[in-house]
């Protein structure tokens, strides 16, 4: 019997984070459900998964700034990743009517991306979860008439909910984009070209311009740069850097020469980019 890849994803069953798995790794995996993302890495480090699937950014909710800071302290390797586009449903026990509703419940973050349509429905108290699929399992076990759900249609589906509103997401173009974390730092198989990495310079005047510059000349793309500040020690800050190459030797080269500017560089990962939503 073959041994399926086990994937640790924060939320449950139908979350979005479980369809990202899908997407990445196809349906014949075994999704291990985690109450936070801290626990989807506490679980990989223990090596009771295989993978973990971590959103990282949303285009309209912005970083997960926390998960970065979780990748880098537990030293995963980042091998991939997926994007995902959201779209947010409302849905209810069969039957229920959205006049007769009084609640609304998911993600805070789902919330926020649908707040154009429940400007038109001030009646409707907000209840935030962890979780947007646990907040459709949760009308489904309690049969709660006076609650509707913002969640995907394999939530809808797996439990039983009618979808009273489709694509009720503010901004149709929305996507998240997940990375798909392993614990082994060994090299990537197959396509390699775009880079994860994380530094620090020194605080002084074109401290970061030095290192951006490096690969600017050697044709390394930049495709995204997010700073954080280092506990503790004002002024100082880790920078997260997304990079995208044609020439690998080239992206080689620019790393070395960065070497010398940079302290605490660390190659969070080398993948394959993927970036169709």
């Amino acid at each position: 019997m073959k041994k399926l890849t086990k994937v640790a994803i924060q939320g449950i069953k139908a979350s979005f984070h479980e369809e990202a798995a899908f997407k990445f790794f196809g349906k014949d995996i075994q999704t291990i459900e985690c109450n936070s993302f801290k626990q989807t890495c506490d679980v990989l480090a223990a090596g009771e998964a295989d993978y973990v699937v971590m959103a990282i950014e949303n285009s309209i909710a912005g970083s997960l700034l926390p998960n970065y800071t979780l990748i880098r302290e537990y030293n995963f390797a980042v091998t991939g990743e997926v994007y995902l586009g959201i779209q947010l449903h409302l849905m209810a026990l069969p039957g229920v009517k959205i006049e007769d509703v009084k609640y609304v419940t998911s993600h805070p973050i789902a919330i926020r991306q649908c707040i154009d349509f429940f400007d038109e429905f001030p009646h409707l108290k907000i209840v935030e979860s962890v979780d947007t699929a646990a907040c459709a399992k949760k009308i489904k076990e309690e049969q709660l008439t006076d609650t509707v759900a913002v969640a995907n249609a394999m939530a809808a589906e797996l439990y039983g909910l009618d979808i009273i509103e489709r694509r009720i997401e503010s901004n149709k173009k929305n996507y998240t984009r997940f990375l798909i974390l392993k614990n082994d730092k060994a090299e990537n198989p197959g396509i390699i070209n775009k880079a994860s990495i994380c530094f620090q310079v020194g605080n002084h005047v074109g401290a970061l311009s030095e290192v951006l510059n490096i690969f600017a000349k050697q044709d390394v793309n930049l495709s995204k740069i997010q700073s954080m500040p280092v506990l503790g020690k004002r002024n100082d800050y880790y920078f997260y850097v997304d990079m995208e190459w044609s020439d690998i030797a080239k992206y080689d080269e620019a790393i070395r020469r960065s070497l010398k500017y940079t302290v605490n560089f660390n190659i969070m990962g080398e993948y394959e980019k993927n970036d169709k939503v």
